[in-house]
C-alpha cells in the first residue's frame, strides 16, 4: 500500500509540475488554443468545394427565341459568370488566358432542329483540361443547366403525347451539399493530430535539450509514472482544444451535431490519447525540437491530410495505399466525426473505430516504455 501510494504521490507531483510547465509555457497554449482557431477559420471560410459563378463563354450562333431561353438559364444560373459573344472565336484567346473555364456553343440549327425535327439539337461545350477538376464542373453544371431547361420548357409547352418524368433527388446527412460540413467536421481530425502530436513533440524534446529529462530520469519516478505525468496534462489540454473547436464549428459555421456530445468526446479521447503517444515517442526518438517538429508534420500532419478520408476518397486510392491507411489512427477518428456530425449514433462504426484507436494507442505506449529507459547514457 505504502508503494502505490507513493507511486500516486509521485505521479500527482509530475503532473502538477507538468501542468504548472504549460502555465508558463506560451508556446503550449499558443498550440493548443489559437492554432485550432486559426485552422478552423482557414477551413471553414477560405476552404471549399463548391465552385460557383464558374467564368464561361456562350456563343449564340443562333439568336431565336428558344436559343434566347436557353442563354437566359445559363445567365441566371448562380454557377456561372456568363459572357455572350456571336463568333466562337471571340472565345479561344479568352480561354487560353485563363479568362473563361470554358464555353458553351448554340449551334446556328438549333430552333430549326428543335422545329423541323422535333427533337433537341446538341449543345456543345468546350472546357479548360489543364485544370481536370474544373473541366469535370463545366461539362457537369452545363449538362446540369441544359437538363433543367428541358425540363422547363417540356413543362411550359404542356408537351401531352409525351411521357414527362421529372426527378425529385434527396440528399441524406448533408441536404445542401455544403462542402462546408464536410471539410469542418474532418479539419478536427486534422488539427487535433497536428496539436496532439506537436504538444509532446515539442515539449518532450526541449526538455532533452536543456537537460530536465535527464534530472527528472535521475529521481524514483518509475517509467510509468513518467510517462503519466507528460501525458495526462495535455490530454486535459487537448480537450479543451476540442471543445474550442467543437464551439467554433457549431455556433459560428452553424455545423450540425446530431449525435450525441459525450459520445464525441469518447471517440476525441481515444485519438488524443494515439496523438500525444505518437508526440511523446517522437521526442524520445529524435531529442531535438527542430528534428521533432519536422517528424511530427512527416508522419503526424501529412498522412493525417492526405490519406485519412478528410479530402480524398480512399477507395479512389492505389490498393498498397488503402493499406497504409489502416495503421493511420485519422482514417478511423475522420469516420467517427462526420458520422457524429452528419449522421448520428451510428454505434457499430463508433465502438468499432474506437477499439482499433485504442488498440493502436497500446502499441504506442508499449513502444514508448521500451524506450524509456531509466538510465542515463
Amino acid at each position: 500500500m505504502n508503494n502505490t501510494g507513493s507511486s500516486w504521490q509521485r505521479t500527482k507531483a509530475l503532473i502538477k509540475k507538468e501542468a504548472f510547465q504549460i502555465i508558463k509555457d506560451p508556446s503550449a497554449l499558443l498550440i493548443a488554443v489559437f492554432l485550432p482557431i486559426l485552422l478552423l477559420f482557414l477551413y471553414g471560410s477560405g476552404v471549399s468545394l463548391d465552385l460557383k459563378h464558374l467564368r464561361i463563354g456562350l456563343c449564340m450562333e443562333d439568336t431565336s427565341p428558344d436559343a434566347q431561353s436557353l442563354a437566359k438559364a445559363f445567365v441566371d444560373s448562380p454557377y456561372f459568370d456568363v459572357r455572350i459573344v456571336r463568333d466562337r472565336r471571340e472565345l479561344t484567346p479568352a480561354i487560353e488566358r485563363g479568362e473563361i473555364r470554358g464555353f458553351v456553343v448554340i449551334p446556328s440549327y438549333f430552333s430549326q432542329f428543335r422545329t423541323e425535327a422535333g427533337q433537341d439539337a446538341p449543345i456543345q461545350v468546350i472546357a479548360d483540361g489543364s485544370e481536370a477538376n474544373t473541366a469535370n464542373f463545366v461539362q457537369y453544371y452545363c449538362a446540369g443547366a441544359f437538363s433543367n431547361w428541358l425540363a422547363q420548357e417540356a413543362i411550359s409547352s404542356d408537351l401531352r403525347g409525351l411521357p414527362l418524368i421529372r426527378t425529385e433527388p434527396r440528399f441524406w446527412f448533408n441536404n445542401t451539399l455544403e462542402s462546408r460540413y464536410f471539410l469542418l467536421s474532418g479539419s478536427l481530425a486534422i488539427i487535433m493530430t497536428l496539436i496532439g502530436t506537436l504538444l509532446t513533440a515539442l515539449v518532450v524534446s526541449r526538455e532533452w535539450e536543456r537537460g530536465t529529462m535527464e534530472a527528472l530520469i535521475s529521481t524514483p519516478a518509475g517509467k510509468w509514472e513518467i510517462i503519466a505525468g507528460k501525458i495526462i496534462p495535455y490530454f486535459f489540454l487537448g480537450l479543451i482544444s476540442m471543445a474550442i473547436c467543437i464551439f467554433v464549428s457549431t455556433i459560428l459555421y452553424d455545423l450540425p451535431l446530431r449525435g450525441s456530445l459525450w459520445l464525441l468526446f469518447l471517440v476525441s479521447s481515444s485519438f488524443l490519447i494515439c496523438a500525444l503517444g505518437t508526440g511523446l515517442l517522437i521526442s524520445l526518438l529524435s531529442k531535438i525540437q527542430i528534428v521533432a517538429s519536422q517528424i511530427s508534420i512527416i508522419i503526424g500532419f501529412l498522412p493525417a491530410y492526405m490519406l485519412s478520408g478528410f479530402l480524398f476518397e480512399i477507395p479512389s486510392m492505389p490498393y498498397w495505399i488503402q493499406f497504409l491507411t489502416y495503421f493511420l489512427p485519422a482514417r478511423y477518428f475522420v469516420q467517427c466525426l462526420q458520422t457524429l456530425f452528419l449522421t448520428g449514433n451510428v454505434w457499430t462504426l463508433i465502438w468499432k473505430n474506437v477499439g482499433i484507436m485504442l488498440f493502436i494507442s497500446a502499441l504506442l505506449f508499449f513502444a514508448i516504455s521500451r524506450k524509456l529507459i531509466k538510465r542515463l547514457d
